[in-house]
């Protein structure tokens, strides 16, 4: 088991668990939450060995096996079944081994090496990998492509599964949702639940804790708890003991006041001096108790749209894609004050590519959009956090928004987006991804929308900001549709859904219950299609002749991507190459203020440039997805 025991933890001078102790049994989940920076990456680095506890113990077994989630992955050649399966680090040993032994052609040493690979299953290897990358949501056509095709999401895929196939006893996840669609979720959601090994799971999303842990950590002001349950009982076990630390307090400053009341009044009559004094002890002597710590900074609200024209949009019989590539057609329906619409449908399948639409990002190539002379939009999507003014501060932000509202009214407003303070006057340039979402959210809400487009609007959010969301969003009059991973957003804040799948958007009738129902059907309608007597073999010139047809059909859309893939990479070693001169102290003295400036502009300048790659490299990767389904 894993034992901490008095632990402290620090890193990079800041304390971040102080005290803690928690065990942790062989084969329990184990999700571990808390407010972003409060060390939950920092004790996973602990248990990897990359950190080492201040004072206190923090004991592993020494033969567990640690698997976690590489966070980069270099453009390979290798096929994206081999990258996965080098996650099997045991079953990759025995190869090379079995490789020497051949050269050495050592007959006894091949026999063994052979029995020892077929006890742990090494020749099963290969369908294991193509199981984790299908249920992870990559096509069989995809499974030999090189690693090096991929975009960064679908990377992130690949190094998921490349620490789900190691044989692992301790396996850490640190975020494995935020780069799967909700078919991915209930797919992985449904292979942890049967993983036999220790699980540590840091996660924002409610929904997937609640299915697959039993017990929470819960890090907060510099110490760990943990409570037995999901993340659902947790939060009642938490809330009775805040509303217990909440009742003490305010005992206690009762308690305070009348013994106070007492000194003050008779501390300087001789006749009560000694009962003064003696009220005087007891004042000393009463534990202070903390008061209660408000949980949320993030207290903000929709306000009431100026107008609610209807409908606010209309589309017909439209047809949407990039260039000549069609990624859906024949689209019809209305969206009117009330919609609250949530897009359910893998990735790649054009969920996104149908919120550009709404936004106007991208023109129909046919039909009709006709938008409502009176729709004021708010649009959240990924590519908007690098379009932030990066030496712009929040509060430049709103005041661009609004030049007739003081300061003050301003300032209040960022705070219930949690920039208060000085952080109401930091520039963007350095702020997180949570930092820079909750801004974008904050740009939006002030400007009054009566239509909301949300393409994955909690990515970067923990989950304190993420419930300030529901609850704005449950009351947010207009419209709305959502593109999201995260199903208590979903479940709470969305009346219907549509699925986007096979170039179509239809209304699904059901719930997301319903939805995890309908893909297990769909998943086991393809395994009895592909157990089901072969079809007549074509004869292989046939075969060969529609590969290369089909090689030659999609290598436009490969060299596109191919492309934009060079763009990024380019972008990002620029961008490298000018935060290292930026890291240089000297820098930011007066003399060099010409070039700190010029340096911050080209930051800027590439940070955009960027942002617009990855948007053309994923719209290039999307197409090719749709090209290959359809070839």
């Amino acid at each position: 088991m894993i034992s901490i025991r008095g632990m402290a933890l620090m890193r990079g001078g800041n304390v971040l668990l102080q005290n803690s102790d928690i065990t942790i049994f062989p084969g329990h989940h184990v999700g571990v939450v808390g407010r972003n920076g409060t060390g939950k990456s920092s004790l996973f680095a602990l248990m990897r060995g990359e950190l080492q506890v201040e004072q206190g113990e923090c004991d592993v077994p020494k033969q567990w096996r640690i698997a976690s989630v590489k966070q980069e992955t270099p453009g390979l050649e290798q096929a994206a079944l081999d990258y996965v399966l080098d996650g099997d680090t045991e079953l990759r040993a025995l190869e090379d081994q079995l490789k020497q032994a051949e050269v050495q052609n050592d007959g006894h040493a091949i026999g063994r090496l052979h029995d020892q690979l077929a006890t742990i299953g090494a020749y099963e290897a290969p369908a294991r990998a193509a199981s984790l990358l299908a249920g992870l949501g990559f096509s069989d056509e995809q499974f030999q492509q090189p690693v090096k095709a991929f975009s960064g999401g679908w990377r992130m895929r690949l190094n998921l599964a490349q620490a789900l196939i190691a044989r692992a006893d301790l396996l850490l996840l640190d975020e494995p949702t935020n780069h799967l669609d909700v078919d991915a979720i209930f797919w992985l959601e449904d292979w942890l639940q049967r993983f036999p090994g220790t699980l540590l799971l840091i996660s924002h999303d409610r929904d997937f804790l609640d299915a697959v842990c039993q017990q929470i950590v819960h890090i907060e002001q510099q110490t760990a708890t943990s409570y037995n349950g999901n993340y659902s009982s947790f939060e009642r076990q938490y809330a009775e003991q805040i509303a217990q630390q909440q009742a003490q307090f305010e005992k206690e400053q009762a308690q305070r006041k009348h013994l106070q009341k007492y000194i003050d009044r008779f501390r300087y009559k001789a006749s009560k001096a000694r009962q003064a004094q003696s009220r005087i002890k007891a004042l000393e002597r009463l534990t202070a108790s903390a008061p209660l710590v408000a949980n949320s900074q993030f207290q903000f609200g929709f306000r009431d749209p100026e107008q609610l024209p209807n409908p606010l949009l209309t589309l017909d019989d439209v047809q949407a894609g990039y260039g000549d590539t069609v990624i859906l057609r024949s689209i019809k329906f209305n969206l009117v004050p009330g919609s609250r619409i949530g897009l359910l449908g893998r990735n790649g399948a054009g969920k996104s590519t149908l919120v550009k639409l709404l936004a106007g990002e991208l023109q129909p190539q046919q039909g009709t959009l006709q938008l409502n002379s009176g729709i004021k939009l708010g649009y959240f999507a990924q590519h908007q956090l690098e379009l932030l003014d990066s030496q712009a501060t929040p509060l430049q932000h709103i005041q661009r928004l609004d030049a007739h509202a003081t300061e003050q009214q301003l300032r209040d407003f960022l705070g219930s987006f949690g920039f208060s303070g000085d952080q109401a006057t930091r520039q963007v340039a350095p702020m997180s991804g949570g930092e820079k979402a909750r801004l974008v959210l904050a740009i939006i809400v002030y400007q009054k929308p009566n239509l909301l487009l949300l393409d994955e609007p909690t990515n970067h959010l923990d989950s304190v900001m993420r419930e300030a969301l529901v609850y704005a969003l449950q009351d947010f009059a207009g419209a709305m549709v959502i593109v999201s991973h995260d199903r208590h957003l979903l479940r709470t804040t969305v009346d219907e859904f549509f699925l986007v799948a096979n170039a179509q958007v239809q209304p699904f009738d059901g719930d997301l219950d319903s939805y995890h129902e309908w893909l297990q059907n769909q998943q086991k309608a393809r395994s009895e299609s592909q157990e089901s007597p072969s079809s007549p073999k074509v004869d292989r010139k046939t075969e060969k002749r529609e590969a290369a047809a089909r090689r030659q059909q999609l290598k436009p859309f490969k060299d596109a991507v191919a492309n934009y893939e060079k763009e990024v990479h380019k972008c990002e070693q620029a961008l490298a190459d000018i935060n290292a001169q930026l890291a240089d102290n000297s820098l930011y003295e007066a003399e060099n203020k010409p070039r700190l400036t010029e340096l911050l502009q080209q930051q800027a300048s590439l940070q955009q440039t960027l942002s617009q790659a990855e948007e053309q490299w994923m719209e290039a990767e999307e197409a090719l997805q749709v090209e290959e389904a359809n070839s």
